[in-house]
């Protein structure tokens, strides 16, 4: 497992936050149970399996819902 972090364009209201927690926890390979988002910091953190799903694959489905991914980094 690895973790991810993601600094997101500002995000503005609640709905923004589970738009964006339905999308990721959906895909295979996020360990749904890590995942927290921080409406005041405007980021996502999750754990996941590097061989299901890349970082990469999570920000085209944040951005696909319309944010912008400013800065993600994985460890």
């Amino acid at each position: 497992m690895k973790k991810g972090t993601m600094q997101l364009e500002t995000l503005t209201c609640p709905s923004c936050i589970q738009k964006i927690e339905g999308a990721v926890k959906k895909m295979d390979g996020i360990q749904e149970d890590t995942l927290k988002i921080s409406f005041n910091s405007s980021k996502v953190k999750f754990d996941f399996d590097e061989e299901k799903v890349s970082l990469h694959d999570v920000e085209k489905a944040i951005v696909k819902l319309g944010y912008d991914v400013l800065k993600s980094q994985e460890k």
